[in-house]
């Protein structure tokens, strides 16, 4: 069946992320006709306020982590894809990313089947993220360094009920404040269990000092929610932790190594 026509410059799914693979003109849709048991939609990051047409840079940025995560989880049915924005901008209650992402999860659903999706976003599309997991596909959210403006109006945390919530954020991020991805995972762990947050110290907002540990934790949570896979003994316990703990667990040197030894 084709696609549902989208609005003027709608929002897409990009191609198929394959591992080892950068999108461009040429390339291939790497899409095997393997079944696909699980599905993850990388949402880039953006401005507060912009109408101008998506970055295809922040798109880019996103690449290397979901190409990371298709390498670790391929074998068992993995398929992941960066959702392309209508808007650089979140624009205020518009929240257009956020809408943007519920539809992509939509859009997966109705290209794969009834799979669970795993929303993983960067700085504002970790926004987007937290916003559309109460789309009923969406099973998991990571949110990096999550863009969280200090408004009058706290963050919805009901329509996270239900999901398990990774957060992960650089203790010397000076773009989006450390602090308040805390006070929101305090909130959501209040109606939520299924949440925890790593502090990746000395790093910044783009998480570039210690992107190895960040990518192999992203890998172990989402193949962990997804696949079933067991979580590596940090990530069980930040799980288990109650607050501040479980909010407040370092992302140690090295993570990823010997994840389940």
């Amino acid at each position: 069946m084709a696609s549902q026509a989208l609005p003027a410059r709608g929002a897409r799914l990009g191609r198929q992320v394959a591992p080892g693979l950068v999108p461009g003109p040429r390339q291939r849709d790497p899409h095997t006709g393997a079944t696909v048991r699980a599905v993850v939609l990388a949402l880039p990051g953006g401005d507060a306020l912009s109408t101008r047409r998506r970055s295809p840079v922040a798109a880019a940025v996103m690449w290397p982590l979901a190409r990371h995560l298709v390498r670790e989880g391929l074998a068992d049915g993995l398929a992941a894809h960066v959702v392309h924005y209508r808007f650089r901008g979140w624009n205020g209650g518009h929240a257009h990313p956020a809408e943007d992402a519920e539809w992509a999860v939509g859009e997966a659903v109705r290209r794969y089947g009834d799979v669970p999706v795993c929303l993983v976003g960067m700085d504002m599309g970790a926004r987007a993220a937290l916003h559309a997991a109460g789309h009923p596909a969406v099973t998991s959210v990571v949110a990096l360094a999550p863009w969280l403006p200090d408004g009058p109006e706290p963050e919805p945390v009901k329509q996270l009920i239900g999901r398990r919530v990774l957060i992960a954020h650089g203790t010397d991020d000076d773009a989006t404040a450390p602090e308040l991805s805390y006070r929101l995972a305090e909130r959501v762990k209040k109606v939520n269990r299924q949440v925890c947050r790593f502090e990746v110290h000395s790093d910044g907002h783009a998480l570039h000092q210690h992107r190895a540990e960040v990518f192999a934790l992203t890998a172990d949570f989402v193949l962990g929610c997804l696949l079933d896979r067991p979580f590596a003994r940090p990530v069980a316990d930040a799980l288990a932790a109650p607050p501040p703990l479980g909010l407040r667990m370092p992302l140690a040197a090295g993570f990823g190594r010997s994840l389940h030894s």
